[in-house]
């Protein structure tokens, strides 16, 4: 019976997301680049969170067969019952505000698990957005590589409604390790000033992505 509900679950995260695919293209333009660049296994991907739209547009641009564990504000299960039952069902619930220790285990267990765990640095899409420094311990505890992707919008973004969509493009950059960007920190910095660092250096990495040469 539990082969039974992951395969269901499976299959409707595959028909939710292809079902999306069409209306982005029209109304977004929808490009990718990079696909080339995706794990087989699992991997913590990251990119900046400017919209809402950026949940469709992450998982449509991956595709419906390599399901994203979105790591999701725990608070949206009761504001809205679709997306709090996505959240439920497809997503790894924090308390962001009360960040426990349970919410850390269970986001390392996913990660461990070789899972695609998406997390977005800034944790909001409200107001001033330094990094939070998750994404840094996460690495640095499981060793698991993190996967940076870049969406870009020609244009206005979020959309403006009715007519102001811009032309998007999700750009899948290459997968590294957090040894990569620990190499090149100044020496004797304490341990938050490590991590602040880091997290720092991985919006760099996302805003990078497509840019390259």
């Amino acid at each position: 019976m539990r082969q039974l509900g992951e395969w269901a679950k499976g299959f409707v995260y595959f028909a939710v997301v292809e079902f999306l695919r069409l209306p982005l293209k029209i109304l977004l333009h929808l490009r990718v680049f990079g696909r080339g660049n995706l794990p087989q296994d699992g991997a913590i991907l990251i990119a900046r969170h400017r919209s809402y739209w950026d949940v469709p547009l992450l998982t449509v641009a991956l595709g419906g067969r390599r399901r994203i564990y979105f790591v999701a504000r725990k608070g949206l299960i009761e504001e809205s019952p679709l997306i709090g039952l996505f959240v439920k069902l497809y997503a790894i619930p924090i308390d962001r505000e009360n960040f426990r220790r349970s919410d850390y285990r269970n986001v390392l267990a996913a990660i461990s698990s070789q899972k695609l765990v998406g997390i977005f640095p800034e944790g909001t899409t409200k107001g001033a957005k330094l990094p939070r420094i998750g994404v840094a311990r996460f690495a640095e505890r499981t060793g698991q590589k993190i996967l940076p992707v870049n969406i870009v919008a020609h244009g206005p973004y979020p959309p403006r409604y009715p007519c102001g969509f811009p032309r998007a493009e999700v750009r899948i950059g290459q997968p590294f390790q957090i040894d990569e960007l620990m190499a090149e920190l100044p020496p004797n910095l304490n341990r938050n000033e490590r991590y602040e660092r880091l997290s720092l250096m991985l919006m760099e990495r996302i805003d990078g992505v497509g840019r390259e040469g």
